[in-house]
């Protein structure tokens, strides 16, 4: 249901690959709300993912940019205020990627030059972005810029390895970054700490599964699904959340502030099973 919330507004979605991504969904929902957008992805990721689908869905021209490259984002940011007709409201970072994580390293056995490429790709984009917007003053006054980041840039969790780096990188160039573009320009700048979802990206992080359901079992409400994600951003690009900046806002069921739930203990108790002698005990090796 449309509620014309962003009528009349223009944003950018950068990292939508398939109909398994965030920003895909972010895409569909934005347009529906009355946006006009541009979409943008690697030149690889426009080749191989269904991104020109979508471009076709919502009528929206497909850019191909390395968000790595600040000649590439100067492009984005360019184009996409000749398409649309005037600055940009709103922008969507949804870009991540650890070549460790794809490898199998171990955190305590990176490659530091594969690190470097992750948060170059994960983070520091989000930084060349927003730097390459502010001095081409391509954001409207009061515009909105989000970044989607996870509990882990907070927390330790087993398997996200470079990646919670990166998404703590990710959620202080929003704190730094809002501050000074807030000042300026009122542009507002935050990160959506969502709930584990099974995106392309995702799907690489490993034990995924049962991350999906500790998280799940975990979270009062239960995970936040990639739709429900998207409705989240759609009021944080509104004019509803006009003095909300630099947070790191929880989109997460809950889990965020949980300690141990009943669910969660159910199952934690029945993992004991297998580790019982004859008489019930536990056996410790």
């Amino acid at each position: 249901m449309s509620n014309n919330l962003l009528a009349g507004k223009r944003g950018i979605i950068f990292g939508a690959l398939n109909d398994m991504s965030i920003a895909w969904k972010v895409a569909e929902r934005v347009v529906e709300e009355g946006a006009i957008i541009t979409l943008t992805n690697t030149p690889v990721a426009c080749r191989m993912g269904t991104v020109m689908e979508l471009g076709k869905q919502l009528n929206a021209e497909i850019l191909p940019a390395d968000a790595t490259s600040v000649e590439d984002l100067e492009m984005v940011f360019l184009k996409s205020q000749e398409i649309l007709g005037g600055k940009i409201d709103f922008v969507l970072h949804s870009i991540g990627m650890s070549p460790n994580v794809r490898k199998r390293r171990t955190y305590d056995d990176l490659d530091y030059n594969l690190l470097t490429t992750t948060l170059d790709i994960s983070a520091i984009s989000f930084h060349k972005m927003i730097q390459t917007a502010k001095k081409m003053d391509a954001i409207e006054e009061n515009g909105s810029i989000l970044a989607l980041s996870y509990v882990a840039s907070q927390r330790s969790f087993y398997g996200y390895n470079d990646m919670a780096d990166a998404k703590s990188l990710l959620e202080s160039i929003a704190r730094s970054f809002g501050y000074i573009y807030g000042r300026e320009k009122g542009v507002r700048i935050n990160t959506i700490s969502q709930s584990p979802t099974m995106t392309t990206a995702g799907s690489g992080v490993k034990g995924i599964d049962g991350l999906l359901d500790f998280s799940d079992k975990m979270s009062p409400l239960g995970n936040a699904n990639a739709k429900e994600c998207a409705d989240y951003c759609v009021v944080m690009f509104s004019d509803l959340t006009r003095k909300v900046t630099m947070q790191n806002l929880f989109h997460d069921g809950g889990f965020s502030s949980m300690g141990m739930s009943l669910r969660a203990m159910n199952q934690y108790n029945k993992s004991f099973d297998e580790f019982k002698d004859e008489n019930g005990k536990l056996i410790y090796g």
